[in-house]
């Protein structure tokens, strides 16, 4: 007949370093023989922590578990190893087991010393304690670690030519212009003039075929930062976020996709409508860069993420996350081009500042470009109007970028110019920094003497 669970402790296992209970123990007792003799000698009975007997209807086994107070544990007994076997015959290992390697999996190179094991070599250690370091040793070791910074010669690199890639940018640009400038104006003259279609299929013709290369390039560079193993995507960020970039690309797109959509739809389309789409687009760049450099002057945090620019934190130009996501995806310069950009905002001073007015440059002469461009449209022949607003913002478009390649280059040897001088200046305050504690560290030595003396 079993015995009834509740006269009976459990074991307990303790076995972590923080026990917040006594240890079982299993203890064998002997119980005291009966004066009536009702009992035979040999039996073996249980006793409680009391001291008293068990009850004698229930029967016992000749092992049972107790929970002890530690101060009652015997001193004599030997100290618990890893090894002691628990009365269900399994060893504990798993205080020897060091779980701190990734998911609680035990470590493959640290194990915990067992607590039988004892510690070989202390003696010599205590002995080699005794030998402290010369004081020789000690200044030597001083001086090596007072031995001045090293300083890198130039700005943390880029790694990235756009020379070296001036042919795929050449294409590009040129299938832009054909896609977007040369096509809508030659299919609304050809087809005008050419046949004897009416204006509202002219200019659905013109609308389907407008922007084939830039919709076959955003869904390029949607896939790039989606899939699964992309070199590209933003610094922190998931891949369900894709780039800031992208985002107002599909602003864009958007906007110019509602005035086509809408300027197609009447029987007379108003041509006037239908050559705003650049123009359009050049708003939302130039307005989203106002806003963003706006607040980073009144020094707001960053609303929303932008690109490598988590939300709540300090805001950079808005030029700088358009850098970075051009070069990083369109560019293939891929992730590491963002880590790098990053390294060089940080480091450099002139960089920033350069940056700084770039966004501002891009972004005044954006929306001054697209104010422009509106009143054009909007006052000239119609004809004309559509000319213009289909290739004015591109030729302003090229002159802004030939403008900021010279700027860029004159700053860049301005920067490296700046970086040389201000290590030169670092050096040599670090040169008088440790010529005046030598000064010091003689005077004090003369005191000693003439003190001593």
């Amino acid at each position: 007949m079993d015995e009834d669970p509740k006269q009976h402790d459990f074991d307990q296992r303790h076995d972590g370093p923080f026990e917040s209970a006594a240890p079982a123990l299993t203890m064998e007792t002997r119980g005291r023989q009966d004066s009536s003799k009702s009992e035979p000698a040999h039996e073996m009975g249980a006793m409680s922590p009391t001291g008293t007997k068990a009850d004698k209807g229930t029967p016992t086994k000749n092992r049972k578990s107790v929970q002890l107070p530690r101060h009652s544990m015997d001193a004599r007994r030997a100290p618990r190893t890893s090894m002691t076997m628990s009365p269900t015959g399994r060893p504990s290992r798993d205080f020897d087991t060091r779980r701190d390697g990734p998911y609680g999996r035990p470590s493959l190179t640290m194990t915990r010393r067992q607590s039988g094991m004892t510690v070989i070599g202390q003696a010599e250690t205590r002995d080699e304690r005794d030998d402290a370091p010369d004081l020789a040793a000690l200044e030597a070791l001083h001086a090596s670690m007072e031995e001045a910074p090293v300083f890198q010669l130039e700005p943390p690199p880029l790694d990235y030519n756009l020379w070296d890639r001036k042919w795929f940018i050449a294409l590009f640009w040129g299938m832009i212009l054909i896609d977007v400038t040369a096509q809508p104006i030659a299919l609304y003259f050809g087809l005008w003039y050419g046949t004897d279609l009416s204006p509202n299929t002219v200019f659905s013709i013109i609308t389907a075929a407008l922007g084939g290369v830039s919709i076959f390039e955003y869904f390029v560079r949607f896939w790039r930062l989606w899939k699964k193993g992309s070199n590209c995507r933003v610094i922190g960020a998931r891949r369900m976020y894709l780039d800031w970039f992208h985002w107002n690309f599909t602003l864009g797109w958007v906007i110019i996709m509602i005035e086509l959509i809408v300027g197609t739809v009447p029987e007379h389309p108003p041509i006037r409508l239908l050559a705003m789409p650049l123009a359009s687009m050049l708003y939302a760049f130039g307005t989203e860069l106002l806003i963003v450099d706006t607040l980073r002057y009144f020094e707001v945090p960053a609303p929303v993420r932008i690109s490598s620019i988590p939300k709540g934190a300090q805001l950079r130009p808005a030029i700088y996350s358009i850098i970075e996501d051009i070069v990083a995806v369109d560019g293939s310069g891929g992730t590491a081009y963002r880590e790098a950009l990053n390294r060089r905002y940080e480091s450099s001073h002139v960089f920033r500042s350069m940056l700084r007015r770039m966004g501002a440059f891009w972004a005044f002469g954006a929306e001054a470009m697209a104010v422009a461009t509106t009143i054009l449209i909007f006052t000239i022949q119609q004809e004309a109007a559509y000319c213009v607003g289909w290739s004015a913002p591109f030729v302003w478009a090229g002159v802004w970028t030939l403008i900021t390649i010279w700027y860029v280059k004159k700053k860049l040897r301005e920067e490296k110019k700046a970086w040389q001088e201000e290590i030169v200046e670092k050096q040599g305050a670090i040169a008088l920094a440790n010529q005046g504690s030598s000064t010091e560290g003689t005077r004090s030595d003369r005191g000693v003497d003439i003190s001593s003396a």
